[in-house]
């Protein structure tokens, strides 16, 4: 995985032209059909349990039929080059703020000693999986990190599909940090991105992000009803002792819709509004309830 150079995950004008969202619902891709102009999305269905997103393995049971959609949206696409930012699902991926007294500037130093840290956090082989980080913020005697991990064999199954569908993987990032890139703000927002695997809350304050927090949702209805507003709860708690006031709005990013995601929580005091809105035209195909955020904020800073 490339180095994170900004909060969107990649230095700006380096980033390939197209990105592909793989998810469990289906594949969503978005191109830019030239500099400056606006992208365009297609979308292709799986079947019920092709992929099962998590960081156990496999994730792809239907690798080819993967590969399959993801050739299918991206030759409807005007695709330039064989390369493309590849997203994967929250629930693949662990993502951590991590806070150090102090950090070596030349990554070949300073990734042991996140790795090492990150030893006791995840249940996997933190020494072979992998991994990209970014400093967010550097004081004296204090240094703030975002991290990026998963396992090695489970980026390894989704890097395979495209090359299977005939592209070449770049940048890879989570679904909701790559969607962070579409927020134009220099106020704090928090933000909600929901799936039937698991919820990602996040805190941006400009080019800083002061939470990203992605819990796996049991498959019981009621229970996961009461995960996800616990984590709507826990969020804007943690807004408000970070930044001393209540959030006013939500953006949030799932396939019910915002206003079912209101009624959802039953956030009487949270404005809940979409975090990006779907496209007027540029739709080549059905894009159902998938939520564009993810690819729209991979290609920020697409060359």
């Amino acid at each position: 995985m490339s180095s994170m150079l900004s909060k969107s995950g990649q230095q700006a004008g380096t980033r390939p032209p197209a990105a592909v969202e793989i998810a469990a619902e289906g594949v969503l891709a978005a191109a830019l059909p030239g500099p400056g102009q606006a992208p365009a999305y297609a979308f292709e269905a799986l079947r019920e349990g092709a992929l099962l997103p998590g960081i156990g393995e496999p994730n792809l049971r239907d690798a080819q039929a993967v590969a399959d959609a993801i050739r299918a949206v991206l030759e409807q696409l005007p695709v330039r080059g064989r390369h493309v930012t590849l997203v994967l699902p929250d629930s693949a991926v662990r993502v951590f703020v991590l806070d150090f007294d102090s950090l070596p500037t030349k990554s070949a130093e300073a990734d042991p000693i996140i790795r090492f840290r990150l030893r006791k956090m995840v249940p996997f082989d933190v020494e072979h999986a992998g991994l990209c980080y970014q400093v967010l913020t550097a004081k004296k005697n204090e240094v703030r990190v975002l991290v990026v991990v998963l396992p090695a064999a489970i980026l390894a199954e989704y890097e395979t599909a495209v090359r299977l569908a005939g592209y070449e993987p770049g940048t890879v990032l989570p679904s909701s940090l790559a969607a962070l890139a579409t927020i134009d703000s220099l106020e704090a927002v928090l933000t909600a991105n929901l799936t039937e695997a698991a919820l990602t809350t996040a805190i941006s304050n400009g080019d800083d992000l002061l939470l990203y927090r992605t819990l796996d949702l049991p498959v019981d209805a009621e229970m996961r009803i009461s995960e996800v507003r616990r984590g709507i709860a826990v969020a804007a708690a943690y807004f408000e002792d970070k930044l001393g006031g209540r959030p006013s709005r939500l953006l949030y990013a799932g396939s019910d819709g915002s206003a079912a995601f209101a009624k959802l929580i039953a956030g009487q005091w949270l404005a809940v509004e979409p975090w990006c809105e779907r496209p007027e035209t540029g739709a080549v195909t059905t894009l159902g309830t998938t939520s564009i955020a993810g690819v729209t904020g991979a290609l920020a800073g697409a060359r």
